[in-house]
């Protein structure tokens, strides 16, 4: 069995998705939002004032780099740059990203790289949005993508997605008590927040965008009365949805965060309606404009850019399309977006207080009924394992930043039981694989589905990954502790010592005394068990009483 292949009776998607579980927060207006910047003690003000910040967006139309300088709390622009990439033209029809689409990728990635280079792991976050998360192949772009660029570049859910948009651009509007709706029309996915002040309440991303609907109805680039007809009819097939959740009496005013906003906003400013904002009748005049050119290779508006001009037509009737589900009259256009909040996020991630993967974890493991008490438990004695043979052997940063993945792996180790009991572990991991939890790459939780899988039974369905000496000795620990935390209480570990062999690079052993073996002879029986599927594995684990 693959380690992907989790059970035979697949859990429906819905049944798995958490509610949305956020801090209410509050802040200066143009001011780093609370959880960033709350006190003479808090991680912004720790940071030394001018630290450089960049965050990376690659998106399905354009790749963006912000590199930013940190002045009490405030960030500073110190360069911007934006490449039209259009990787999301770049999936065939089996959803593979083309080798032209993926080299255009990597050598804009490059140029960003060579300018990054000087900044650390952690000044910098880069994120993909939803044209990677769609390509079946993405892996392949990523291996040479995180070298070229020189940061690990993270996938990330469509909520999570939307969760960062609104932190940026709440970050970048006054402080208020207005509810506020907030969409971004990209490349290839459209998001929707409710929020207020800072704290992000509904959210969600659906499948549809400026190329891909630009592709589909406006291919040969004519900008005719039907196809916009036909693109705004599939457009509100797809939003449909929305209607309850986004529902009028919900907000009171609607913001456009980047993308198709921005360069409407731009095109209607020059043409002398009111500078940033859109209004309904303001669309329906640019409609007009649009079918009067006939072909976007004829089209000449004045504020309209080179790079927009093929995809217009489909990010426009996305935009009407909401604008008459929603019944949104005027639109304002938001300075902040997506990067904004990965900037905030880079403040605020080293300051584990504050968070939100813990409060994700914590909120997944309240939905499915997991034993808090006990995950806390294994997760201690995890960890403390894991410390004794890594300390030492790497920076603390590194160690600190394992040590809370491996705790996290334990506090999510049972919420499959409320599937199955005896397959809870296959469960769990499948739960782990098809979540959108807030605050997590889809990679992270792909590395904590593969520790909640392995935490018992044979190990050599996980064998593609017996290469990461990190994880395995994070599944190693994980599953010793389940063992010694096996009666539900907390375990006798006092005497316990976890060591690599001398000169022996993937032999562990686990030493005790003699009078141990004789108090917990049930704990010592399961460790000597667990020697056992360690043989199977290049590693090797022995249990060794003195």
């Amino acid at each position: 069995m693959s380690a992907r292949d989790y059970s035979r009776k697949p859990v429906p998607r819905q049944s798995v998705l958490p509610d949305v579980f956020y801090t209410r927060v509050r802040a200066p207006s143009m001011r780093v939002p609370r959880e960033c910047y709350a006190g003479p003690n808090n991680l912004a003000t720790r940071m030394q004032n001018g630290t450089g910040l960049a965050a990376v967006d690659l998106g399905s139309n354009s790749f963006r780099l912000e590199i930013v300088r940190l002045d009490h709390g405030q960030f500073e622009r110190t360069e911007y740059l934006k490449e039209t990439i259009r990787q999301g033209n770049g999936l065939d029809a089996e959803r593979n990203l083309s080798a032209n689409a993926m080299q255009r990728g990597w050598d804009c990635l490059a140029r960003f790289g060579e300018r990054l280079a000087g900044f650390k792991k952690n000044q910098v976050r880069a994120v993909a949005t939803q044209t990677l998360r769609e390509a079946r192949n993405r892996d392949l772009f990523l291996a040479r993508a995180n070298d070229i660029l020189g940061f690990p570049i993270d996938v990330i859910s469509g909520r999570e997605e939307a969760r960062l948009i609104y932190r940026g651009v709440a970050k970048m509007l006054p402080q208020s008590a207005e509810r506020r709706l907030v969409a971004d029309i990209g490349g290839r996915s459209t998001e929707l927040i409710l929020g207020q002040g800072f704290e992000p309440g509904t959210m969600e991303s659906y499948r549809v965008g400026s190329i891909a609907w630009s592709t589909r109805y406006f291919a040969d680039g004519q900008f005719t009365k039907s196809a916009f007809q036909m693109a705004e009819i599939a457009a509100k097939a797809v939003l449909d949805e929305a209607l309850n959740a986004y529902r009028r009496e919900s907000w009171d005013v609607a913001y456009g965060s980047a993308g198709t906003i921005g360069a409407v906003g731009d095109v209607l400013a020059a043409a002398g309606w009111p500078a940033g904002s859109v209004s309904k009748a303001g669309l329906d005049w640019l409609v007009g404009k649009l079918q009067e050119a006939q072909n976007a290779d004829k089209l000449r508006l004045a504020g309209m850019k080179e790079d927009r001009r093929a995809i217009i037509g489909g990010g426009v009737s996305i935009l009407r399309a909401l604008f008459d589900l929603l019944q949104i009259d005027t639109m304002q256009a938001a300075a902040g977006g997506l990067r904004h909040g990965l900037l905030c996020d880079l403040v605020g991630s080293a300051d584990s207080e504050h968070d939100i993967r813990a409060l994700s974890v914590q909120r997944l493991a309240t939905k499915f009924d997991s034993d808090a008490a006990h995950g806390t438990r294994v997760g201690k004695v995890a960890v403390a394992l894991f410390g004794q043979i890594m300390l030492g052997n790497t920076a603390p940063s590194e160690l600190e930043r394992n040590s809370r993945t491996l705790a996290w792996a334990a506090s999510l180790h049972e919420i499959g039981t409320q599937i199955s009991h005896s397959d809870s572990h296959k469960h769990g991991a499948y739960i782990l694989d098809n979540t959108d939890a807030m605050g997590f790459a889809q990679a992270e939780l792909h590395r904590l589905s593969l520790l909640v899988l392995g935490q018992r039974g044979k190990l050599r369905k996980l064998e593609p990954h017996f290469e990461d000496d990190v994880f395995v000795l994070q599944l190693l620990v994980l599953r010793l502790s389940i063992i010694l935390c096996h009666a539900r209480r907390e375990p006798d570990i006092a005497d316990l010592g976890l060591a690599k062999e001398p000169g022996q690079e993937r032999r562990y052993v686990l030493t005790c005394r003699a009078a141990w073996v004789n108090a917990y002879p049930q704990s010592a029986h399961l460790l000597r068990e667990e020697t056992l599927a360690w043989q199977k594995t290049p590693w090797s684990f022995m249990f060794s009483p003195t």
